[in-house]
C-alpha cells in the first residue's frame, strides 16, 4: 500500500510540475479550439531570420533564439500560445547582393512580401479565435515592417481583434542589455553590433548548440570580412547572455500585459 501511495504522489508531482504546451504547432486543432474557448486568446508570432553571423554562429541563430524567448514569455504570461517561427525575412538585395546577402546561406524576402506574409498570418490567427496577436522580431532590419503589418490589420479589423508589432522586445536587447554589459566591465569594442560579444553571449544563454565554440578563440575571424561587426566574441559567455535574457523576458511580458489591458 505504501508503495502505491508513493507512486501516486510521484504522479501528482509530475503532473503539477509539467508545463502546459505553448507551441501552437504541437496541438491538434480540437485542443487549440478548446484552449482558445477557455480564454487562451493571445498568440505570439516569433520572427527570426536565416542569415550569416560570422564563422562561429549558425545561420539559424535568430530562429533558435526567438523560439526560446517566445516560450519563456508565453509561459510567464499564461493563456498565451506561440505560432510557428517565421524564418525568412528581409536581409538585403540579392542582385547585386547587399548586407547579409553577401554571404552564402542567407535567405531574403522583399519587405513587401514579408509584410504580406505577416498580414496573412495575422488573419489566420484571428480566424482561429485569437484576439491579441503579437509580432516580435529578433533581428533589427524588419522592426518597422512588424509595425506596418500590425497597423494594417488593426485598421482592417476595426477593433474586432488587435495586433501589435512589439518593438520593445528588440529594443531591450539593444539598450538595457548592452548597458548591463557595460556596467559589467565590457567595452563597446567587444560588445559590437552583430555576431560580437553581446550577440554571441545571448545565443550561448538561449541556444548554445548554435555556437561553434572552437571558433570563438579565433581573433582573426572577428572582422567585417567574416561577418562580425563592431566587436569581438572572444569573451562571450552564457552568464553574460543571461543578463539579456532576464531583461528581455521581463520587459516583453510587461509590454504584452499592457497590450492585453492588464496594466
Amino acid at each position: 500500500m505504501f508503495k502505491l501511495f508513493l507512486i501516486g504522489v510521484a504522479l501528482i508531482l509530475t503532473t503539477l510540475s509539467a508545463k502546459a504546451e505553448v507551441f501552437l504547432e504541437n496541438l491538434t486543432w480540437t485542443e487549440l479550439r478548446d484552449a482558445v474557448a477557455g480564454g487562451s486568446t493571445t498568440v505570439i508570432v516569433p520572427v527570426g531570420g536565416t542569415e550569416q553571423s560570422g564563422p562561429h554562429l549558425a545561420l539559424g541563430k535568430h530562429n533558435a533564439r526567438v523560439k526560446v524567448f517566445s516560450q519563456l514569455i508565453a509561459e510567464r504570461l499564461g493563456k498565451t500560445f506561440v505560432a510557428p517561427i517565421m524564418a525568412y525575412v528581409p536581409e538585403g538585395q540579392i542582385d547585386p547582393p547587399t548586407e547579409h546577402m553577401k554571404f552564402p546561406g542567407t535567405i531574403s524576402l522583399t519587405d513587401a512580401t514579408f509584410i504580406k506574409v505577416l498580414e496573412e498570418t495575422g488573419r489566420s490567427l484571428r480566424h482561429a479565435g485569437f484576439t491579441h496577436i503579437v509580432f516580435i522580431g529578433d533581428h533589427g532590419g524588419y522592426q518597422s515592417d512588424l509595425v506596418s503589418a500590425a497597423s494594417a490589420l488593426n485598421k482592417e479589423w476595426g477593433g474586432k481583434g488587435k495586433a501589435i508589432g512589439l518593438r520593445q522586445y528588440y529594443a531591450i536587447a539593444q539598450n538595457e542589455y548592452v548597458e548591463a554589459l557595460r556596467q559589467g566591465g565590457m567595452s563597446d569594442a567587444e560588445i559590437g553590433t552583430h555576431a560580437a560579444l553581446a550577440d554571441t553571449s545571448l545565443e550561448l544563454a538561449t541556444a548554445p548548440e548554435m555556437v561553434r565554440q572552437g571558433k570563438l578563440a579565433d581573433k582573426a575571424s572577428a572582422n567585417p570580412a567574416n561577418g562580425v561587426y563592431g566587436g569581438s566574441p572572444l569573451r562571450s559567455s552564457a552568464a553574460l547572455g543571461q543578463k539579456g535574457v532576464d531583461r528581455i523576458v521581463a520587459g516583453t511580458v510587461t509590454e504584452i500585459q499592457k497590450f492585453r489591458g492588464e496594466k
